[in-house]
């Protein structure tokens, strides 16, 4: 066991200038020393850029990598991901502060674990508008219903310890991921001559976090929940933990409509991916009567989105594509062995 192995902590920035100080802050407080820090800007114009670039005479572990368009957060991470040195990767949200001991906690329980660790969740609280830290969850992990469905465990409930257990979760949230550089590169899919992705480019942004983490089930890795590693995130609009259909739409209608376009997309093309037939047939049902009432209310109530239909049609080649190695290279062989992931 390395006591001391190399945490690569990449962080892509886009327009963040507000939050940057905070959040670097925080990491540069870290009890744990070893680690590198990779900032790769997405063409930033709010100063973000020479804020980073001033911040790296001054930290030589910094690297900053200027993007000269936004490639959003799956392009630009792959990136990060390809040139990190570390044998744990951590990939940080600009809206997010740690807690000192993030990451040394963090890495003494992948330590600790058996090699079949892809990923860490932290606890993470929601941040204030004033960035006052709160005691209001915002995500312990996600998890998959069974008509496809993501949540994140515990989120907007009050902390009250009944999310102090480590435990197996389906995956971990894009906010502050914290993966094994080995379990990227044993579940990277080839799409070019020596072109490789680990989240897939296709999306851009949103739901990426958890398209790995139902490959990571495929291919045989776990991710776990790590209550004592704590950060505080400040989420924009909408609650993936609504409880009822009336919630879901209250919630819905918060989110800015390019946020909806990208989360309906690519909640589609990542079930392409990664569905196994006999549990998709299991849970048919279920699934028809969600993507119906999806389909529906974006006709009835969001025109402007049913653009997604259209761009979805257009990457549906590139999904099959992929699906086809996720399913030759996967090495769950018996549908049962994961069923339990996709909650009632």
């Amino acid at each position: 066991m390395d006591k001391t192995p190399l945490v690569s902590v990449n962080i892509v920035t886009y327009n963040g200038l507000r939050w940057l100080e905070r959040c670097f802050s925080s990491l540069f407080a870290q009890t744990y020393g070893n680690i590198e820090i990779i900032a790769l800007d997405n063409a930033s114009v709010d100063g973000s850029k020479e804020w980073l670039k001033k911040t790296a005479q001054e930290h030589t572990n910094l690297k900053v990598i200027e993007n000269p368009t936004n490639l959003g957060f799956a392009a630009a991470h792959n990136i990060g991901i390809s040139q990190a040195n570390g044998k744990y990767v951590c990939l940080l949200n600009q809206d997010i502060i740690m807690d000192e001991n993030f990451v040394q906690n963090v890495v003494i329980e992948f330590e600790k674990q058996d090699e079949k660790i892809a990923a860490i969740q932290g606890k993470l609280f929601r941040l204030g508008s004033n960035f006052d830290k709160t005691d209001i969850l915002d995500s312990c992990g996600l998890e998959m219903l069974k008509n496809r469905r993501i949540i994140s465990r515990g989120q907007g409930e009050k902390d009250n310890g009944q999310y102090n257990n480590m435990r197996v979760i389906f995956g971990v949230d894009g906010a502050l991921p914290v993966y094994s550089k080995k379990a990227l590169e044993d579940i990277k899919i080839p799409i070019g001559k020596n072109k490789f992705e680990y989240f897939d480019e296709d999306f851009f942004m949103y739901k990426e976090d958890v398209d790995l983490a139902w490959r990571f089930i495929l291919f045989g890795w776990q991710s776990i929940f790590v209550p004592s590693a704590k950060a505080w995130h400040a989420r924009g609009a909408g609650e993936s933990a609504a409880k009822n259909m009336m919630a879901v739409i209250r919630e819905r209608r918060k989110i800015p409509s390019w946020s909806k376009f990208y989360s309906w997309k690519n909640q589609r093309l990542m079930q392409i991916k990664n569905e196994l037939p006999v549990l998709f047939l299991k849970d048919l049902p279920v699934i028809l009567i969600k993507e119906i009432l999806s389909i529906g209310y974006i006709i009835l109530f969001e025109t402007k989105n049913s653009k997604s239909f259209f761009v979805l049609l257009k990457q549906l080649p590139n999904a099959i594509h992929k699906r086809s190695y996720i399913m030759t290279h996967k090495r769950i062989k018996n549908s049962q062995d994961i069923s339990f992931w996709f909650k009632s």
